[in-house]
């Protein structure tokens, strides 16, 4: 018997994640909450909620999960998967900017790492095309 999924609108859920920086380096955070996911490292966000844009789902979810007002800047990539027989996509967006003293409501740990340090730590599969484009691009930097 075949496993497969019909692409509808109605299946696929947005996600929302930020790349939060700040003198070089990117914020990452370690998932608490108890499923397959506990203890990975992620990049901060959530799913959108009906009728919120990306950008108006990142910021919620950043006051949420971390106490933090951000500054949404430009769009970085998106990262589709499916998880539990649902299709996601993930759009990431940079955040070069936020006020507020970040606190855990929803996360065990967090840490600022370069983009080189990212692949020392144990993070989803779909954040790994992240991960890599992100080292990528700072490689490609280091050319010029």
């Amino acid at each position: 018997m075949l496993n497969y999924l019909k692409q509808t609108p109605s299946n696929k859920k947005l996600i929302a994640a930020a790349i939060i920086e700040c003198d070089g380096k990117i914020l990452i955070a370690q998932r608490a909450k108890k499923d397959s996911l506990l203890g990975k490292w992620e990049f901060p966000g959530g799913k959108v909620e009906a009728g919120e844009t990306l950008s108006e789902c990142l910021r919620r979810e950043l006051l949420e999960e971390l106490g933090i007002q951000a500054k949404v800047g430009e769009y970085f990539c998106t990262s589709s998967f499916e998880y539990q027989d649902v299709l996601f996509d993930m759009h990431v967006f940079r955040v070069p900017s936020f006020t507020g003293t970040l606190v855990l409501h929803e996360h065990s740990a967090i840490t600022w790492v370069t983009a080189d340090e990212l692949s020392q730590y144990d993070m989803p599969e779909p954040d790994l095309p992240i991960v890599k484009l992100l080292q990528d691009q700072k490689n490609n930097l280091n050319r010029v």
